[in-house]
């Protein structure tokens, strides 16, 4: 799935919670739905968003369903913030050089003063 579908997912509060429960070990549908104050189907919504996101994943053992955290989904959202981080630190550089060059020359505007309260 796209970066973005895994943020669509995490934008619900309670799966962004799901998340941070299997991320520390794996559950049964039942025992996440412990955990809320919503019904098991929600519960079996939100973790269906989630494995569409690629966030969770799903294993069959006999009868139950345990749910764990996908790696591969937080990867995906780890790309996501390191190609954000990586344009927004060159834009920060570039302003930076151009504010230093414009101090070294003396072309930078006057600095206004706010008028005081006093």
């Amino acid at each position: 799935m796209g970066g973005m579908d895994v943020f669509a997912a995490l934008a619900d509060g309670t799966r962004r919670r799901i998340v941070e429960l299997l991320a520390r070990e794996e559950l049964l549908a039942g025992q996440v739905a412990e955990h809320f104050g919503c019904s098991r189907p929600a519960v079996s919504h939100h973790l269906r968003v989630l494995r569409e996101a690629g966030l969770v994943r799903r294993r069959v053992d006999a009868q139950r369903r345990v749910y764990s955290v996908d790696p591969a989904g937080l990867d995906a959202l780890a790309d996501w913030a390191a190609t954000q981080r990586r344009y927004w630190n060159t834009q920060l550089d570039r302003l930076a050089a151009r504010v230093e060059r414009d101090l070294a020359s003396g072309d930078l505007p006057p600095v206004r003063k706010e008028p005081s309260d006093d």
